[in-house]
């Protein structure tokens, strides 16, 4: 393993936002490299730009907080309720969580997810999921590994870019 790093997480504020969107972009695009679509063109999801990631950080929907070496932003979690139909107040959802390719394995990952199951807890979730690609063996082994369980009969195909991706929910008590 690498040597780990010691990140502060913070809450994001508006003046984050166009670094979450440039660190998303790149953090997916190196991720779906490792995933087999079957794609000639990586499927990197535009749909959360800089607005995006203003709005959430500006009406907390998701929450978001940001993991950062000095002055520079090397992760990021967004966490709420879930927006699964039918699930109860209760469960959590981790909608994204991206750390940047060179510091994979530091810990940062880990110390996000701290964030998150504290944030989580605070407005009184007693369980969390997290939609994964099936194909992203990185992605899965990180949150497996954190103590998610895959819930086998929740797999999904949904469109990423120009390809279609499976998912599975992952879910584990707070």
């Amino acid at each position: 393993m690498s040597e780990l790093t010691t990140v502060e997480v913070r809450p994001a504020t508006m003046r984050d936002a166009a670094k979450i969107a440039e660190l998303y972009a790149a953090t997916a695009k190196e991720a779906f490299k490792t995933m087999q679509t079957g794609a000639k063109v990586l499927p990197v999801p535009e749909e959360k730009n800089t607005v995006y990631w203003r709005e959430a950080i500006e009406y907390t929907e998701p929450q978001v907080q940001v993991a950062v070496d000095g002055s520079k932003i090397v992760g990021f979690v967004g966490y709420d309720r879930s927006r699964d139909k039918g699930t109860p107040n209760t469960l959590g959802e981790i909608w994204d969580i991206y750390v940047d390719a060179a510091y994979w394995g530091k810990g940062v990952g880990l110390a996000l997810w701290d964030a998150a199951r504290e944030g989580l807890q605070e407005e009184g979730c007693t369980h969390v999921s997290i939609w994964v690609p099936i194909a992203n063996d990185r992605a899965m082994r990180f949150h497996e590994l954190a103590g998610f369980k895959r819930e086998m009969s929740s797999a999904k195909t949904v469109p990423m870019g120009p390809v279609k991706v499976e998912e599975i929910r992952l879910k584990q008590p707070l």
